[in-house]
């Protein structure tokens, strides 16, 4: 699902489909994938869904959102499925999501994870008008067992890494068309599969198995860096203290982060210093000065940020607010 950033590939849009005709459409549109059953709460006061989709390295991600309806899927489809199934890890963004699985229901809301496994009998939707965020993960690239996702998914606050993943996800969606841009885009991919396994494993087993502290340890480059993104603009976000939250030496974490090719000093400089640039050409931050804005993104000298800002963009941390202001003024004009 590849395309330039910023253009994510439109899946299915009903308000460009004639409302008779919009049942069928939607059916068709989830058919492309694996077939269903669809059940819509009120298709007499109008149905309306809008399916947007990205491509981050190996992940097909799909924005989801419209009217309630209900997904379901019998043991009737799982005999027509594809031969390479997905396991799905679902935000509910808005409204309260329903699934109902092995004889068990969940109600999901803003802070909730849904996994689900493409080989399983079960039924998805929400009430009213609602929207969520899911990325696709090949079943084979996770290699779990169906029943080891079946039963971690009802168990997944009881890992210890259900809040970092959260933050991951939603880290993704905040602008998934940059990161499918990016030449990382790959290994996120990849780290990101990871994590999900991670969570499931924990999630199952004791924290002290081996199979969970072999999946601790495949992960460890990902919750480093989404635990320095947690906390990017801390000014004491040291190495010492990134190690300790982490349980490792100091060698053992430069270790890690040179293994995936990063400086973590550069790192922090390089995330940091685009966080004061986004700032900077920002209305909203216009009245802080140069000095606050460093300090607010974890600079602790005003000076320094402004060379290092210089150096990065070529222009200074000042220069660039007039620049941004001047294309702000001519896109409204």
């Amino acid at each position: 699902m590849g395309q330039d950033r910023g253009l994510p590939v439109l899946l299915v849009d009903l308000d460009t489909v004639a409302p008779h005709e919009r049942v069928d459409a939607f059916q068709h549109a989830l058919d492309q994938s694996v077939p269903n059953d669809v059940v819509h709460e009120d298709p007499a006061a109008g149905i309306r869904a809008r399916l947007e989709g990205w491509r981050i390295g190996a992940l097909d991600l799909v924005d989801a959102r419209g009217t309630g309806f209900q997904v379901r899927r019998t043991e009737k489809h799982l005999r027509r499925l594809r031969e390479r199934p997905i396991v799905s890890v679902t935000l509910q963004t808005r409204g309260t999501g329903r699934v109902e699985l092995a004889g068990r229901q969940q109600l999901l809301g803003p802070d909730d994870i849904s996994v689900l496994h493409e080989v399983s009998a079960r039924t998805y939707g929400w009430s009213g008008t609602g929207s969520s965020q899911a990325l696709m993960i090949d079943a084979g690239r996770l290699g779990l067992p169906v029943e080891t996702v079946v039963e971690a998914s009802f168990r997944l606050r009881a890992s210890p890494l259900y809040d970092l993943t959260l933050g991951h996800l939603r880290d993704l969606w905040r602008d998934p068309a940059r990161l499918e841009a990016g030449a990382g885009a790959p290994a996120l991919g990849d780290a990101t599969t990871e994590l999900v396994r991670a969570l499931l494993v924990s999630a199952m087993y004791d924290t002290g198995e081996p199979v969970v502290r072999a999946a601790l340890d495949d992960t460890l480059t990902t919750r480093v860096l989404a635990y320095l993104r947690r906390h990017l603009t801390e000014p004491d976000l040291t190495p010492e203290r990134i190690a300790v939250a982490h349980c490792i030496s100091r060698r053992q974490l430069y270790t890690v982060l040179r293994r995936a090719g990063i400086s973590l000093e550069q790192w922090l400089i390089t995330e940091r210093l685009e966080v004061a640039r986004t700032m900077l050409a920002s209305s909203a931050h216009q009245d802080r000065t140069i000095a606050a804005v460093a300090a607010r993104c974890g600079f602790t000298s005003a000076s320094h940020f402004s060379r290092r800002f210089q150096a990065a963009y070529g222009l200074t941390p000042r220069e660039w607010r007039r620049h941004a202001a001047r294309a702000t003024s001519l896109q409204g004009s």
